[in-house]
């Protein structure tokens, strides 16, 4: 494509900038700080589009001391010319407008990241100032918009350019009145997405600079692509074979990249992406490359005489116990179906994805006879170890949500038979939950004591899991099954609450709950059904008044509002089964009262890295993530 066919009759208008300020959740989801942040990638994401059409090498994102962002970009530059529907510059038609852009059948990009493609416009309508300057034609072309989009410095040329450099430069910071919780730009967050979007996009550098501290800055480029990106889930794990597989392919303007390493764990860290998109409810190109995963092997397997009998076969499960795969697909047009619209529908990827799937890993199976036995081998191993488990499952199996004899023993249920109304506590100790069952609400609030810390599920394989008399009652208390089982229209309670003592042995047993959680019951972290109880730390007796707080924090403010001349008495509370049953009840868990964390998941690679880390068999990156993390850690107990 020649840079002279991009100009202003590419970019194609759909509608005006109306409600923008009004209804903000309606284009970036929410004003808390995940909406904030999604004001970054809406303008990165036209930088990425640039880097897909081949025209874009580096990305420049810069925190200001100010709170403001920078992104720059080596791109074309955005047309400056009169728009034609518009009457006025293509630079102010394009953060003016809702929907005007070169991704919208204009003809500006064959394929075009971001979900929404309502970007420049909306950071715009919900910024205090946006600044746009553009290299092009040896001019440096600038423009200022103010207070929600209003034009202040209409598109002037301010100087000269030469070497043909080309490319686009924007800075806005974000409206207060709009995002009440804060304005604060997070690095953590700006750094793992520019790193994701560098491996998907191989040969992209992107840069990340904080201003606010010297010399923090990262650089992300991978030649690699999505292979480094393996290598890196892959850091913590034990790859069963050296080689990490790559396929990449193109039919019909759409493209696909997918690569795949074993390990020797057991768990399936399978992430998606369409355009960049991470896709997380799946789609047609996870549902393509999944069943020639199993058939290829399968039909391996049973030509190298693996499996000996014809009518033996490995389940999608068994090919998966291990696996560490990326697929990454680029559509032109990509139809996003699901309930956070983050799943693919395009029917036509189902196919391209299987046909370059089976090819590839086909061909690498022949090619690598050894690496395949070690393969199909660590799936037969599954293969067992599932029918193992199916015999413990049984046991925690129940035929419906009312039946009530195939419940644990231990569990005091509630007398509500509706879900949606009712509440677990999953309670550390028989002390804690006879004080839990003595204060509950007992229509509402059911309460499972469990004898010590369960399992680290993160060490074992489902069969071993499931033989477990600890996490058996979890999951037959739940009533959702898992795995190929899972239905969440069984879910007995829709506030499942984890309640363990403020101290590290608490804290222990919650990572091990939480991690039981993420990796069995995913969805149920996914819909925010998983709270974690709140126990107040300190309680402060002052005359006749006791004042329960959470931290030290709140104690040292309560303390504050006290007269300096008061006698108070401050006690630390160290476990649940210290206090009665209505202390617990007043305290952690009247609904009325109580504090809950809801469990959410921002970013579900991240998630699946730092659980590997707390909880997996590789000491060194615990004890890294431990010394660089100490400085965070409040309510030490020594």
């Amino acid at each position: 494509m020649n840079k002279n066919t991009y100009d202003e009759t590419n970019i194609q208008v759909l509608e005006g900038l109306e409600a923008v300020r009004k209804r903000p959740g309606m284009y970036i989801g929410t004003t808390s700080s995940r909406g904030l942040h999604h004001l970054v990638w809406e303008i990165v994401d036209n930088a990425i589009d640039e880097a897909l059409a081949g025209y874009c090498d580096d990305i420049e994102i810069i925190i200001n001391k100010d709170g403001s962002i920078t992104v720059k970009d080596d791109g074309r530059g955005i047309p400056v010319g009169e728009h034609p529907k518009t009457g006025i510059s293509t630079v102010e038609t394009v953060f003016t407008v809702l929907h005007a852009g070169g991704k919208f059948g204009g003809g500006g990009y064959k394929v075009s990241g971001g979900l929404h493609g309502v970007g420049s416009s909306v950071v715009n309508a919900l910024s205090k100032f946006v600044e746009v300057t553009v290299y092009q034609n040896e001019k440096v072309y600038y423009v200022r918009f103010e207070d929600g989009g209003k034009i202040q410095e209409p598109l002037t040329v301010i100087d000269s350019c030469s070497n043909g450099r080309t490319g686009t430069t924007v800075t806005f910071k974000p409206d207060f009145e709009v995002f009440q919780e804060g304005i604060e730009f997070d690095y953590e967050i700006l750094r793992t997405r520019s790193r994701e979007l560098a491996f998907l996009n191989k040969g992209l550098r992107i840069i990340l600079v904080d201003e606010r501290e010297e010399g923090k800055r990262d650089e992300f480029l991978y030649e690699g692509g999505i292979r480094a990106y393996i290598e890196m889930l892959n850091t913590n794990k034990v790859p069963l074979h050296e080689t990490i597989v790559y396929f990449e392919g193109q039919e019909n303007d759409i493209s696909l990249e997918i690569s795949l390493q074993y390990n020797s764990s057991y768990v399936t860290n399978l992430y998606s992406f369409t355009n960049n998109i991470n896709t997380h409810e799946g789609g047609t190109h996870e549902e393509g490359v999944k069943r020639a995963l199993t058939r290829v092997i399968n039909n391996y397997a049973k030509n190298n005489h693996y499996l000996k009998n014809n009518d033996e076969s490995l389940s999608g499960e068994d090919v998966k116990e291990g696996l560490t795969m990326i697929i990454s697909c680029k559509h032109p047009d990509p139809q996003f179906e699901g309930q956070t619209k983050t799943k693919l529908g395009n029917s036509e990827v189902r196919k391209i994805a299987d046909n370059l799937f089976s090819e590839g890993f086909e061909r690498y199976l022949l090619e690598n006879p050894a690496d395949a036995k070690i393969i199909i081998e660590k799936c037969m191993t599954a293969a067992r170890a599932r029918l193992a488990a199916k015999k413990a499952r049984e046991l925690t199996r129940r035929k419906n949500v009312l039946e009530i004899s195939n419940l644990p023993g231990k569990l005091t249920d509630c007398s509500s038979r509706d879900p949606l109304a009712s509440e677990i506590f999953i309670v550390e100790g028989d002390s804690a939950g006879g004080s839990a069952i003595g204060g509950r609400d007992s229509k509402i609030q059911a309460i499972l004591p469990l004898r010590g810390k369960i399992l680290n599920v993160e060490k074992a394989r489902l069969d071993k899991i499931l033989g477990n008399e600890e996490i058996r009652s979890l999951i037959t208390a739940i009533g959702t099954g898992i795995g190929e089982e899972f239905d969440y229209q069984k879910l007995r309670y829709h506030k499942i609450i984890i309640m363990t003592d403020a101290d590290v042995d608490g804290a222990h047993i919650r990572t091990l709950l939480l991690t039981f959680f993420y990796r069995f019951f995913k969805t149920l972290v996914e819909k925010g059904n998983i709270y974690i109880a709140q126990p107040p730390l300190f309680n402060i007796k002052h005359g006749k008044t006791t004042k329960y707080v959470l931290n030290e924090k709140e104690k040292e403010e309560y303390l504050a509002t006290l007269p300096e001349t008061t006698s108070y008495d401050v006690g630390r509370n160290k476990g649940l089964g210290e206090m009665d049953a209505s202390e617990l009840w007043e305290t952690t868990m009247n609904p009325e009262k109580r504090n809950l964390l809801k469990v959410t998941i921002e970013d579900a690679i991240m998630a699946d890295l730092i659980f590997e880390t707390l909880m997996g068999d590789d000491v060194a990156p615990r004890r890294e993530f431990i010394e660089t993390n100490a400085i965070y850690v409040q309510n030490l107990d020594i």
